[in-house]
This record gives structure tokens, sequence and C-alpha cells, in this order.
């Protein structure tokens, strides 16, 4: 029987079945079959960060610190209350990229800071 899927990342026809999910040979992308493209295409939408309140953040916004957070390499963390301004939006666990006085630039996580 032929395989009419394509992989709906990169549009090759040499995927296979594994333990229920399906799986590209060529990217490596994994997704269950129901899986349509215009479900792959939705995942490059914008990017959407909220806070620890719930609040969407959106890149230039103003957060505050809401607990101590301990800096590897540093004598002192980054104080609760802290106020950090122009923040970027990125990908990853660690979702918000900024530059916070006395510290420098650094990766912050959504879940610890509320919007100013």
């Amino acid at each position: 029987m032929p395989n009419t899927t394509i992989c709906p990342f990169c549009q090759s026809d040499l995927i296979y079945e594994n333990e229920g999910m399906m799986s590209c040979s060529q990217c490596f992308q994994e997704w269950e079959p129901a899986s349509t493209v215009q479900e792959a295409a939705a995942g490059d939408g914008p990017l959407v960060v909220l806070d620890s309140n719930g609040n969407e953040l959106q890149n230039g916004d103003s957060v505050i610190v809401i607990k101590d957070l301990p800096v590897k390499g540093m004598p002192r963390p980054v104080k609760a209350g802290t106020k950090v301004k122009n923040i970027r939006l990125t990908e990853g666990d660690h979702n918000i990229d900024c530059k916070i006085e006395g510290f420098g630039a650094m990766g912050l996580k959504s879940a610890f800071v509320r919007k100013a």
C-alpha cells in the first residue's frame, strides 16, 4: 500500500508510524496522525507569553520581578520588586530577554515576573 501522507513540516513523503505517532525521516519531526498542515502552520503564529498573573506580555513592556532570583556567578540575587524595562520576548524556557541594571543582559522566565 503506497504511503499518501506527507510531513506537514518539510513536505517529505518519507514518513513512518512509530508507537502511534507519525515520524519524518527527513526532518525528524513527530506528530499525531490526526494533525494537519493547518495545525502545523498554526504553531508558527505570533508568540504569546503570559506573566505570573496571566496577563499577556509584549515586546517593549516593563515587568517587575516577583521573587528573589539567584544569578549564577553573582554574589547577590535579583531582588523581588526589581523593575525591568524594555523586554524582548523569545522562544524557549527563559522566554524574556532583558538587561537588568547591575547584572547585565539575561534571560528570565515569565512565571517570575508580573506586568508593570
